[in-house]
């Protein structure tokens, strides 16, 4: 309980609800419009599968190229609930989270023998059987998408989502779960000699992340009305994977930075759109040269590390004088 109620929490809570409190402000008085609300939307989105992405690939250490097809299984299973079996829409988002975590058990037991690449290939695998099954069922609308979906989410439920799904993913990195999972990343071999069972934390990393991206996927198609198959192809899981390689692989803070200037820096770039995606890819291109371990590396932002980054600002222009 002291730990819970501790300085650095209080903290954090504290700055949390003052974010959502000054947005919500203004969103009340009108500042923030339509346009904004929909790029807050967007990046909170990203941020909840960036770091669901992040559990899996940078702190397992499994590279996947399939996470949008579990972002896929959450968007279509909790839209059919709610709009063709009249579900309340919070229960069909988590039966959607949970289908899509159920998928990523299913998907990583037999997959999570196999490593690196042929793990990419495989998962990359997964996600266009699921866009191509989507594609052929005519129940949820098949090619021409699945739409009609009554807008329910709002600022509020899409920005307490997230802070939820960076609370739980942080928290169980901090335990010994999170532990087991590190050492799989860093050394299977050794991680194994030492007792952990391998396939075990594996899954568990996929259940979870998997279950957090159809939390997105829910949470999308809440939002924005409609789903095609399209949507939930393999450039998505590419764009999810930036955000996390750019974050820092095994930064959950780095994941949650990277969402957030990848997604303002393409709102940006929207008035270039004949050349959008050239300036785009030359100015990750930039970033990987000149910081090729991401925006945090494997570091979490905290008050310690900026206290430390001013230390060496005081340092060198002390020394340059």
């Amino acid at each position: 309980m002291k730990k819970l109620l501790s300085k650095k929490n209080l903290a954090i809570l504290l700055g949390v609800l003052l974010l959502y409190g000054v947005i919500q402000a203004l969103i009340s008085l009108g500042v923030l419009r339509t346009f904004h609300q929909v790029n807050l939307i967007t990046i909170c989105i990203s941020v909840i599968m960036a770091v669901s992405l992040n559990l899996i690939t940078g702190f397992t250490g499994q590279l996947t190229l399939g996470h949008a097809g579990f972002m896929a299984v959450g968007a279509y299973f909790s839209a059919v609930m709610t709009v063709k079996w009249g579900m309340y829409f919070p229960v069909s988002i988590f039966c959607g989270a949970v289908l899509a975590a159920v998928s990523g058990a299913l998907i990583g037991l037999p997959t999570l023998r196999l490593k690196g690449d042929y793990l990419a290939i495989a998962t990359l695998g997964f996600g266009e059987v699921i866009r191509v099954v989507l594609l052929n069922t005519k129940y949820v609308g098949g090619a021409a998408g699945l739409f009609g979906i009554p807008r329910l989410m709002n600022w509020t439920w899409v920005f307490f989502a997230a802070v939820i799904t960076v609370v739980v993913i942080r928290n169980l990195l901090w335990s010994s779960y999170g532990r087991a999972c590190i050492s799989v990343r860093e050394d299977e071999v050794a991680a194994e000699l030492m007792g952990i069972d391998i396939t075990h934390y594996k899954v568990l990393a996929f259940s979870v992340g998997a279950f957090f991206a159809g939390l997105g996927g829910g949470i999308y198609a809440h939002y924005f009305y409609g789903l095609q198959p399209g949507t939930f192809g393999f450039m998505k899981s590419i764009d999810y994977l930036v955000m996390v390689v750019l974050g820092g692989l095994g930064s959950v803070t780095g994941s949650i930075l990277a969402a957030v200037v990848l997604t303002l820096i393409n709102v940006v770039l929207q008035q270039f759109s004949a050349i959008r995606m050239i300036l785009y890819a030359l100015l990750l291109i930039l970033i990987m040269i000149f910081r090729p371990q991401g925006l945090m590396g494997s570091k979490e932002a905290s008050l310690e590390l900026f206290r430390k980054l001013g230390r060496r600002s005081g340092h060198g222009s002390l020394g340059s004088k």
